[in-house]
């Protein structure tokens, strides 16, 4: 496990599953603003959840953010995209409602550029956010992100088109403190 100040990172759980399916994927409104694949119902249980246990692969690292005093299920973070010629990956998190506005964002974000950075050896990693993702923008500008621009009106978020946020932070720039 990974650890940082209040979260670790973990491998998914089997258990995991179905508090993250009912609690992030089954929360329409958030989960169409936080992927760019249009939502769909997926049955509790069923291989298609993007949840579901499997194997690890070199283009994406996902896992399950868990409280370090007792290990209680916080939700999900992961570097996909992984591009291993250019070194780059995509960072993104999901955190149960109840997890949120506690700075653990911030924790479960620095987490993931030490295993981007440290484990992995990238180069770069990126933030693709909604404009209004105060939180997301919050916790990557305080683990070192620079935002780099703004994508106008580029993603179809739940009913509307919204503009999208692009923040980057090299290796060379990143600070393990």
């Amino acid at each position: 496990m990974l650890r940082g100040d209040m979260v670790g990172l973990r491998a998914r759980h089997e258990t995991d599953v179905p508090i993250l399916q009912s609690e992030l994927y089954d929360d329409i409104a958030t989960r169409s603003r936080a992927d760019s694949r249009p939502w769909r119902p997926i049955t509790p249980g069923s291989a298609a959840s993007p949840y579901t246990v499997s194997d690890p692969t070199d283009d994406a690292a996902c896992f399950s953010v868990v409280l370090l005093a007792d290990e209680e299920l916080v939700g999900e973070a992961l570097l996909w995209g992984i591009d291993l010629h250019n070194r780059i990956a995509h960072l993104g998190i999901s955190l149960r409602s109840a997890f949120r506005s506690r700075r653990l964002g911030t924790d479960t974000v620095r987490l993931l550029c030490h295993y981007g950075f440290v484990v992995r050896g990238l180069h770069r990693l990126q933030v693709e956010t909604l404009a209004d993702n105060a939180a997301m923008i919050r916790a990557a500008t305080r683990a070192g992100f620079v935002v780099e621009g703004t994508l106008r009106r580029s993603a179809w978020a739940h009913g509307d088109f919204a503009d999208e946020v692009i923040l980057g932070l090299l290796a060379t720039e990143w600070n393990t403190n």
